[in-house]
């Protein structure tokens, strides 16, 4: 129980910004793709599907290119060995991943189109197979509309 409320404390001192800007050198396609084989089960949809969105994204010739780095740095930190928590803690190993590349998604948002979501779902279908239900699937920008309106 003191080991996880350790983690919880890195987690509330984690700075969102700050690792993104620090792992950008990180990202490669490859590493993430590993990652993603490896781990996708253990970091969940919503996470997997954001940072596909992500990948989408940054691989998309419309994203400006502060958005990419903005991208890099949220997937470099996702592949990244060394975290705030380390990924293989239970329950909250992924944690600091799962921050990180929330607040990237929100701070691209408005270069995920349609045609970046498709590319997402297609994958995350790849991923998961055909039992996976992307019907319960929020995008970020419905979930940013139901909390402006709650």
């Amino acid at each position: 129980m003191k080991k996880e409320k350790s983690y919880q404390e890195k987690l509330k001192k984690l700075n969102p910004a700050k690792a993104i800007e620090r792992s950008r050198k990180y990202f490669s396609e490859k590493a993430y793709g590993e990652k993603l084989r490896d781990y996708g089960s253990r970091i969940g949809t919503k996470i997997v599907y954001y940072s596909l969105l992500l990948y989408y994204a940054f691989k998309s010739p419309a994203t400006p290119k502060k958005a990419k780095l903005t991208i890099a740095g949220a997937l470099g930190y996702l592949i990244l060995p060394l975290d705030v928590i380390p990924d293989f803690i239970p329950v909250v190993g992924f944690t600091d991943d799962s921050a990180v590349i929330v607040y990237a998604v929100y701070q691209v948002i408005s270069h995920i189109d349609d045609e970046v979501k498709g590319q997402a779902k297609a994958r995350l279908k790849k991923l998961f197979g055909d039992s996976i239900n992307l019907e319960g699937l929020e995008d970020p920008e419905e979930k940013q509309h139901n909390s402006d309106n709650g």
